[in-house]
């Protein structure tokens, strides 16, 4: 999953930014890539202390809706995504047996394959069931 991370830099190469979405989570670094590699850490490690918290973790927004918003923060800067792999602030895993017609299981296994991001039949599963989730609010 894609979150949006705002990005300011400093004269002397230095970096620093948060997560709009995110409160209280932010990231910095000596260098601009620093900042960048920083910014997985930080919301990795955010929302690892609200989930051992049973706290919800907050989804995505599209960067045009924070833009739409007309925030004095996001002026001057740039946009990052940082993809983070949602799977383990869900809990444990637990086997389920579902039923799914066969064209369609098809359709995802070749889906899988083509974009091994995905890692697993399971992970495209979940991932489609976060994306869901979110839209229903």
């Amino acid at each position: 999953m894609f979150y949006p991370a705002y990005v300011h830099s400093e004269p002397d190469g230095s970096a620093s930014g948060f997560f709009p979405d995110v409160p209280g989570c932010y990231f910095a670094g000596d260098t601009l890539d620093r900042a960048f590699e920083d910014a997985r850490s930080a919301l990795d490690a955010h929302f690892e202390f609200l989930s051992e918290d049973n706290q919800p973790i907050p989804g995505p927004q599209a960067v045009t809706f924070h833009l739409a918003q007309n925030n004095d923060s996001l002026n001057g800067g740039q946009w990052l995504l940082v993809n983070i792999n949602m799977d383990k602030f869900d809990g444990r895993a637990e086997r389920i047996n579902i039923t799914l017609p066969h064209r369609l299981l098809n359709r995802i296994d070749s889906l899988v394959q083509q974009h091994p991001g995905y890692g697993s039949r399971s992970a495209f599963l979940a991932a489609a069931a976060r994306n869901e989730l979110l839209k229903a609010g």
